[in-house]
């Protein structure tokens, strides 16, 4: 889901980023307002649960893949608007380091994951589990609030793919962007997101939601008290077994490099041409693109890509903390 650099217009970008600019704002006025300083860390380790959750990539029939995001699961834990500031941290170090989606793009990938995402499926679980007023209600609404939330952001990327051939073409009424129109974009994008996607995230969130439940009550964000040691055991379990995400080929729709897309087929026909757009577009060269680091094998890179995208979530908002003021409550009781 991660939209590469040149698929959409720098006019599109700059009004994606324009839209996510006051989520941003709000989300870090809110954060600032109802996280204490000690629990800032926390939004470290739900990045860090994002950063990873995106490593895991999930074949899908046809030869594309996806993944979970986590959006949900940290809004169901900490709040949205602190998932818009972790997940907005997980994708920004991914665009920068690794090169997984654009610079450009960076205000669309938030607007659809960090925005959409957990927001949509915190409405969805706050619904559910209102409905039902039981644990069961909990995790019945963990479930479908990860699929509400992923697909509205999957429809939505779809959108922004598709209005491009539309709106941006050369003199021979060639795309300057992405080629596919809305027809082609939004059911190769959801196809995968209603299936397989979807239930990778709902199986993320839903398990994930229920140890930290089971084993670290504290860390959700009506508690004061909290404990995040079973917590940093995961993340080390899931850094260890990120290589599992190798195992899918392919590459995610949308997604294909600009030395590749002409020979694309849709519909049974290859595009045929290259979008001018991706030829002389925007290029930032990563240190580590694609999760790989020259000299290292492929397992051991995107384990050491894991170690150094999760240290940088969590040592972000550490420092966040230290800089932050302790609240004191002088109200009487």
């Amino acid at each position: 889901m991660h939209i590469p650099e040149n698929y959409l217009s720098p006019q599109t970008c700059a009004v994606m980023t324009a839209a996510v600019a006051p989520v941003w704002a709000y989300s870090i006025k809110k954060v600032k307002n109802e996280i204490p300083k000690a629990k800032m860390p926390l939004l470290g380790v739900g990045a860090a649960f994002s950063f990873l959750g995106m490593m895991f990539n999930v074949p899908l029939p046809g030869g594309t893949t996806g993944h979970a995001v986590g959006g949900t699961l940290i809004a169901l834990l900490l709040g949205p608007e602190a998932a818009c500031i972790s997940v907005s941290i997980a994708l920004l170090i991914q665009a920068l380091l690794f090169g997984d989606g654009g610079i450009l793009a960076f205000g669309a990938n938030c607007f659809n994951m960090a925005f959409l995402l957990p927001f949509v499926g915190y409405g969805v679980y706050k619904l559910v589990s209102n409905m039902i007023k039981s644990d069961s209600g909990k995790y019945i609404g963990a479930a479908l609030g990860g699929y509400a939330g992923i697909n509205a952001a999957a429809f939505m990327a779809a959108l922004e793919f598709g209005v491009q051939p539309y709106l941006f073409t050369d003199a021979a009424g060639q795309a300057l962007y992405c080629p596919y129109g809305l027809n082609i974009a939004i059911p190769s994008m959801m196809i995968g997101h209603l299936t397989i996607f979807g239930l990778a995230e709902v199986l993320f969130t839903t398990v994930i939601f229920a140890f930290v439940l089971k084993t670290a009550p504290g860390i959700v964000k009506e508690s004061n008290k909290f404990s995040a040691k079973s917590v940093y055991a995961l993340i080390a379990v899931l850094i260890a077994a990120v290589p599992l995400g190798l195992l899918a080929e392919g590459t995610a729709w949308g997604e294909w490099g600009a030395d590749e897309i002409a020979s694309i087929t849709s519909g049974g026909t290859a595009l045929g041409y290259t979008p001018a757009g991706m030829t002389g577009g925007f290029e930032l060269s990563t240190i580590f693109p694609d999760y790989t680091i020259a000299g290292m094998p492929d397992v051991a890179a995107y384990i050491l890509s894991a170690i150094i995208g999760v240290a940088l979530c969590i040592i972000l908002f550490r420092l966040v903390s230290s800089m932050m003021k302790e609240k004191f409550d002088f109200s009487l009781n």
